[in-house]
């Protein structure tokens, strides 16, 4: 899934960036307003982590211009203005968490996992797809006794159509998202539909695949 950090506090933000990054986040960095504002227009993500002591406004600010454009995101305030007022100005805003500094880095995507358990209506630890079992957080996908080995980028291709299954993704929304770069080209394009072959593949040797569809001409879909 894909993060944009909006956090002027640079060794801050590059402990998150790195952090995030080894729980296979692909991670943007913005340390103002301006340069938040400049990332959110031309890209989508899953989680915004906003700063509201920003160098050149407050960080409530750029909210409404984020929920704009990315509507879908998940938003957590980071900050060290702990007050009452500020956290009910935030949720008002749409702000999904707050949290205030410093915090635990372990306690921050415990707290995005736990946004996104209530976003996709996640309420088992294993979530069940025809014979297959997938736990998300431990990363490993068994049919029956059976562990199935995928790769990383398999594997955060697969869970990302899962998380959004009966949705068709586009190429592009799934390279974006998942390689943090948009699939323009023929090469990208191709290279998308490798892994999906991959994953099929892997997979059906255990049992079938049908819920997992190619929508021609736009990408693809995990239908249940």
């Amino acid at each position: 899934m894909k993060v944009l950090i909006v956090e002027d506090e640079k060794t801050l933000a590059y402990e998150m960036e790195d952090f995030l990054k080894k729980a296979f986040y692909v991670c943007d960095l913005a340390h103002t307003i301006k340069s938040g504002l400049e990332k959110i227009g031309v890209n989508s993500y899953d989680y915004i982590l906003l700063d509201l002591g920003l160098p050149d406004g407050d960080g409530l600010s750029l909210l409404p211009a984020a929920k704009k454009h990315n509507p879908d995101a998940a938003y957590v305030i980071l900050t060290a203005r702990g007050n009452l007022e500020d956290r009910i100005a935030g949720l008002d805003l749409g702000a999904d968490d707050y949290l205030a500094k410093p915090f635990s880095l372990l306690e921050l995507q415990s707290r995005m996992q736990a946004i996104a358990r209530r976003k996709f209506n996640i309420k088992e630890e294993l979530l069940r797809l025809g014979d297959f079992s997938i736990d998300l957080q431990k990363r490993v996908i068994h049919c029956g006794t059976e562990q199935i080995e995928l790769s990383r980028k398999e594997f955060d291709l697969f869970s990302y159509l899962l998380l959004h299954q009966n949705r068709v993704l586009t190429r592009m929304q799934l390279s974006e998202h998942i390689w943090g770069t948009f699939a323009d080209d023929d090469y990208d394009s191709n290279y998308i539909d490798a892994h999906i072959k991959n994953i099929r593949k892997k997979l059906n040797v255990h049992a079938p695949t049908d819920f997992l569809e190619t929508v021609r001409g736009v990408g693809y879909r995990i239908k249940n």
